[in-house]
């Protein structure tokens, strides 16, 4: 039998327990050896504390048995500095005594102390105990080795989530690179285009392309839902709706060979019969689409389950247009209602998607149509850009900051006989 002192602590094998037996007695010490050696541990000797926390900063020993009283630093004074030691797994402290008052063992308790034995130990007793701290290694290493693992799950995962992030803001800037125009000018008319996505990619789709040389094809969508599949469904929509002649499915060829819109309402029986039939998902979108002839003024919309646009005439009265309709990709065989206006000079048309009229109070109240209303009507004197932010802004200090959807827009004016709008 073979006891070990402080300079081969460092060759213990890694798979036994190391019992650390502080005690200025040599034969105390020797008797409690033999039994723990017999028993199947490793042992490390200790004649005070001062030596315990030199060896223990060498290698920090898994069981720790210690005599109270012993000259210069106590068995307490010893206990408290191994729990102080940073450590990255745990060791059982028991305490030897010749003491028995409650209060001794309180304060042992919260010196950091696990266990206590009276002296003289029974070798009995000291085995037994040592089981008992045998259970209570082994749950910490079990859970240690748990956190180990977990942590290195976090640590993979905040990996993988920050090449999300990077990916998603990429995404959101290629979404925001759809729309290509955010303003157009067609006769005496202004378009004004507003994306402005809650997270970092969204459902949400505006825009507008020449149709001949005195019509402009305008639209605004909102897919259901929000993240990767709405945005890639909204990135399917602006293909089929784009600019290029021969991919938009709102154009046709004419028999004489020139570019004609189809009319509105067939446009949104086109799309829904494309998401049924074609692109076979459980998503559907909301739309307004319109034709405007800029030449007289002439608009041609159908609403799909968007919210109504509204109408600002030139004197400030205000106009809730459409009639509803139903949301494309829902139904297989909805029909859809076309209407008709003229805008003149100083009218505008504000179109939006309900991310603005749901903008919610403290209260839960959303914003709704009046709410928009109202916007409008104190935002009068402003006009394109100007108007939009505006707009946003109030939506924003009435929800206290918070948003929770995307919010897009169509903002169609006309100038007025001076080139500005006559309420002005």
């Amino acid at each position: 039998m073979m006891i070990l002192d402080s300079q081969a602590v460092k060759s213990i094998p890694h798979n036994s327990r190391l019992v650390l037996l502080v005690d200025d007695s040599r034969a105390q010490r020797r008797t409690l050896a033999v039994q723990l050696i017999r028993a199947g541990y490793h042992v490390v000797e200790a004649a005070s504390g001062e030596e315990a926390m030199r060896i223990c900063l060498e290698r920090r020993p898994d069981i720790v048995i210690s005599d109270w009283m012993m000259p210069g630093q106590t068995g307490l004074e010893f206990c408290r500095q191994f729990r102080d030691m940073q450590s990255d797994r745990y060791g059982y402290f028991i305490l030897l005594t010749s003491r028995n008052d409650k209060k001794d063992i309180a304060e042992g308790l919260r010196a950091g102390a696990d266990e206590f034995m009276t002296k003289p130990v029974s070798g009995a007793e000291l085995l037994a105990r040592l089981s008992a701290s045998e259970r209570i290694l082994r749950m910490e290493e079990s859970l240690r080795t748990a956190n180990a693992q977990l942590r290195d799950t976090l640590d993979r995962l905040r990996e993988t989530q920050a090449a999300i992030d990077r990916d998603l803001r990429e995404a959101r800037r290629l979404q925001q690179g759809l729309v290509r125009e955010r303003h157009g000018r067609f006769g005496d008319f202004d378009l004004s285009l507003l994306m402005r996505p809650a997270g970092h990619i969204g459902g949400d789709l505006v825009g507008f392309f020449p149709i001949n040389a005195r019509r402009v094809g305008m639209f605004a969508l909102d897919v259901a839902g929000h993240g990767v599949a709405a945005a890639l469904l909204s990135a399917r929509l602006a293909a089929l709706l784009s600019g290029a002649t021969d991919q938009n499915v709102a154009l046709r060829t004419t028999d004489l060979g020139l570019y004609d819109a189809r009319p509105p309402a067939e446009i949104l029986h086109h799309l829904n019969t494309l998401m049924i039939q074609e692109l076979r998902t459980d998503s559907y979108f909301t739309m307004v689409y319109a034709d405007l002839d800029f030449l007289n003024g002439r608009l041609r919309l159908v609403q799909a389950g968007h919210p109504h646009p509204v109408l600002q005439r030139a004197d400030g009265r205000l106009e809730r247009i459409g009639a509803g309709g139903l949301p494309i990709g829902v139904f297989a065989h909805a029909e859809y209602e076309e209407l008709q206006l003229v805008l003149n000079p100083g009218d505008r048309l504000f179109i939006t998607s309900d991310g603005l009229t749901e903008a919610e109070n403290a209260r839960g109240e959303p914003l709704g149509e009046e709410g928009l209303q109202a916007i409008l009507r104190t935002n009068a004197l402003l006009r394109g850009d100007a108007l939009l932010e505006s707009i946003c802004w109030s939506a924003a200090n009435y929800a206290g900051g918070k948003r929770n959807d995307d919010i897009s827009a169509v903002l169609i004016e006309r100038h007025g006989e001076s080139g500005g709008l006559p309420w002005t």
